[in-house]
């Protein structure tokens, strides 16, 4: 049986995974390092970091496997769009060419976003959503954007940007109240966690500037409120809550002007329960499984294999 290999070196997360239609998806994935009380990495750092952990997540990933590598997928760069780059795709870039140069298989590069979006339908179970016109969210650490799908027979699909943030990510607000918490990087399961643990009711705020979002102003809100004396249970709530409204109001507008469709959400944010339950009471939504939320190659495997299959 022949397999894929997908490899994806984002700002947070080495990962490789083998994709075949028979056995399904094997994926393994280490976040990188950060210091405690720090809200990221540098990108020299990350590149550092994912040069010393490829090799293992290969390793590791390819151990006991006998089958053959089809061809060879990887991330190369953050979003569909000119000029979209970040240094540290260029180590699993780099890795790719190599690893595809030895084995003579061809080599597929794909942008971070759309590894993203094809990791949700796989988990969700509807890859058939990528064949139709669909709007996507991408909400981490490193974007908080809104896109709009549609098939194309040459690049599997395409995206157009529809909305974004005008300041900070959600991921990234989450890290930084997260961290002023206590808790350390990544934060967004110890947040979730101290929300869930709240028992009272706190009421999420959004900003909009057309479908496009503001979310520097949540910052201040929770930051203002613990410093008043809300306890690290209702911050951590109130956050979360705001976060959920914001995305929820964009999507109540993005679908008002460009018309109903299906809504696909994806990136580590939207593995977070409490956003995830209330997102799926409004709308005809599909999420990616936790595992697939977060940075991932498995979306970079499995749009690796429809892409093979497009020149075989």
């Amino acid at each position: 049986m022949s397999c894929f290999l997908g490899i994806d070196t984002s700002n947070y997360t080495t990962s490789a995974a083998l994709y075949d239609t028979e056995n399904g998806m094997k994926q393994v994935k280490r976040l990188l390092p950060v210091k405690s009380g720090e809200c990221g990495l540098r990108q020299s750092d990350a590149v550092f970091h994912h040069t010393r952990q490829l090799p293992d997540m290969i390793e590791q990933l390819l151990e006991g496997f006998d089958g053959e590598i089809a061809a060879i997928g990887v991330s190369s760069k953050p979003r569909d769009a000119e000029g979209s780059y970040m240094p540290c795709f260029t180590v699993g870039v780099s890795a790719a060419r190599c690893l595809s140069a030895a084995l003579r298989v061809p080599l597929y590069e794909f942008s971070h976003q759309s590894g993203h979006i094809a990791a949700a339908a796989y988990s969700a179970g509807c890859t058939g959503l990528l064949e139709q016109r669909l709007l996507a969210f991408h909400v981490s650490g490193g974007t908080t954007e809104a896109v709009i799908v549609t098939p194309d027979e040459n690049r599997l699909f395409r995206t157009e940007l529809a909305a974004s943030t005008l300041d900070l990510n959600a991921g990234q607000l989450i890290d930084r109240i997260g961290v002023m918490l206590g808790i350390d990087f990544p934060c967004g399961a110890g947040l979730e966690r101290l929300a869930a643990a709240y028992g009272g009711k706190v009421r999420g705020r959004a900003t909009l500037k057309g479908c496009d979002c503001c979310l520097s102003g949540i910052e201040n809100i929770c930051r203002s409120a613990y410093e008043k004396g809300a306890s690290k249970e209702e911050a951590a709530a109130l956050c979360l809550a705001c976060v959920e409204k914001t995305i929820s109001e964009m999507c109540s507008a993005l679908l008002e002007k460009h018309g109903e469709m299906p809504v696909l959400f994806a990136g580590g944010v939207m593995s977070d329960k409490l956003i995830r339950d209330s997102l799926s009471k409004k709308f005809t939504a599909y999420f990616a499984e936790p595992v697939y939320s977060a940075d991932n190659a498995a979306g970079t495997a499995f749009l690796c294999s429809r892409a093979h299959r497009l020149v075989t």
